[in-house]
């Protein structure tokens, strides 16, 4: 039997590029000896570099022309070429390394009709997780029902615990809160998280607030409101550093994010708002412990992803969700 040597394209985001790890721990677990390319964003490249289920991850910065890529790429006699993004992109690489690809269903369909018409119309339920199957079907791999996976360098791992054991948060309560997503729809209010940190640091709770850059300020306003019981590492960690600090987390509060499904990833409990997405889109927590917490308002879902301004101009999916409700989910959720 010829030893598989796949080819996966999946240029981003966090999220999606999380949730692609179960078929890849799937195909290794079939197929020992098979080797696996990913071909990503420069970005998440360090996500997968401890992987120990792929074998090569090659990064392209999003600007400079993919052509030389794709003529490398060509070179290599591929026994399986999965197209895990479906995006003009991906198409374009199909196109320029050739030979037979194989796809998964993006339901847009489906989507369109929730969002337009507020019906839901999906006969597939299945999770994004699990479609990513369907591009691997010469494989003959079927989910394991187990979580997503990220590996954590032992480099992040030490400079998460330094920076916890430097701002006097590195305790067995530590939750962390996630309050930034790329569209504003899907970030819970601030006034929101405030009370959150509040309430939770009031409980004797420790917190540290992730993100990036565009959460460093207000991720400082967190950590002021909740004293020594709390820091923000917003804008000070890339991914494998946020990563690290997350595995030490009890538990993690997000929005419908890529954080969110990094969590999950690395067995950290979750608690998950959701606003202006529904579970049908099938990017919900994947086999993990977690609680969703929504309102069922007519008005949802309003888009794929999230937009810059609330179509209807109030916000309630999220602004209806009160701290104190978020706050008993934590204390509930299962560790």
């Amino acid at each position: 039997m010829t030893t598989p040597d796949i080819l996966a394209v999946r240029f981003s985001s966090l999220g999606d590029l999380v949730l692609t790890t179960p078929l890849f721990r799937a195909i290794k677990r079939a197929r020992p000896a098979a080797r696996i390319t990913l071909l990503t964003r420069s970005e998440y490249v360090p996500l997968f570099a401890h992987n120990p289920r792929i074998a090569r991850v090659i990064g392209w910065d999003g600007v400079s022309p993919i052509g030389g890529i794709a003529r490398d790429l060509r070179k290599v006699a591929w026994t399986h070429r999965l197209d895990l993004h479906g995006s003009m992109r991906s198409l374009l690489v199909r196109r320029l390394v050739g030979g037979r690809w194989h796809g998964y269903p993006k339901r847009r369909v489906a989507r369109a009709i929730q969002i337009r018409f507020k019906k839901d119309v999906y006969r597939d339920r299945r999770h994004v997780a699990e479609r990513y199957f369907d591009a691997a079907r010469g494989l003959d791999v079927v989910p394991d029902d187990q979580p997503p996976e990220v590996f954590v360098a032992m480099e992040a791992a030490a400079g998460a615990d330094r920076f916890l054991r430097e701002s006097g948060v590195a305790d067995r309560t530590l939750v962390a809160l996630v309050p930034g997503a790329a569209h504003f729809t899907k970030r819970w209010p601030e006034h929101h998280w405030a009370a959150l940190t509040e309430l939770l640091t009031s409980r004797g709770v420790a917190v540290v607030i992730l993100g990036g850059k565009a959460e460093a300020e207000l991720g400082a306003r967190l950590a002021a409101i909740a004293g020594p019981r709390g820091a923000s590492a917003a804008g000070q960690f890339d991914l494998s550093g946020t990563a690290a600090l997350l595995k030490r987390a009890r538990c993690a509060v997000a929005g419908d994010t890529g954080v969110m499904h990094l969590a999950t990833a690395l067995q950290t409990p979750v608690v998950t708002l959701l606003g202006p997405t529904v579970r049908e889109f099938g990017f919900v927590p994947y086999h993990a412990r977690a609680t969703i917490v929504e309102r069922d308002l007519n008005c949802r879902p309003c888009s794929k992803m999230g937009g810059p301004v609330c179509p209807l101009g109030h916000h309630h999916c999220l602004e209806w969700i009160p701290a104190e409700e978020v706050a008993e989910a934590v204390r509930r959720l299962p560790q």
